[in-house]
Formats: C-alpha cells, sequence, structure tokens
C-alpha cells in the first residue's frame, strides 16, 4: 500500500488536517462537490482550503530516487 504524504497541520493557522486526507479523497472520488466536502470536514479557514486544493501527490517520483 502506497501513503501518501500529507500534510499534519495547515501551514498558516496550525489547525491539525492530516487526519481528514482519506475521509476527503473517498468522498470527492464518489462525487462529492469539493467545497461541501470541506465544509463538512470543518475546513472553513481559506488557508487550510489551499492545502487540501493545492495538494500534488509526488511520493511516486520521489521513490525513484531511494537509494
Amino acid at each position: 500500500m502506497i501513503k501518501i504524504i500529507v500534510p499534519v497541520r495547515c501551514f498558516s493557522c496550525g489547525k491539525p488536517i492530516g487526519h481528514l486526507w482519506e475521509s476527503y479523497i473517498q468522498r470527492t472520488q464518489k462525487g462529492e462537490p469539493a467545497g461541501k466536502v470541506m465544509d463538512s470536514l470543518g475546513l472553513k479557514r481559506y488557508c487550510c482550503r489551499q492545502v487540501f486544493m493545492g495538494h500534488v501527490d509526488l511520493l511516486k517520483e520521489i521513490s525513484a530516487f531511494k537509494p
């Protein structure tokens, strides 16, 4: 199983958000709008939302350079 590197806390306000990532991905892949999912998960601030919206999974590219 490949793990995804997601920030544990918001970069700006410090709110813990890492535990919400899996439910966010599951619900958005089922077709729910991202904004409504973030609202229901309690991500109200713009800074927390930008962490989720701007996250790019680079784990596959990083693992190519594993010693």
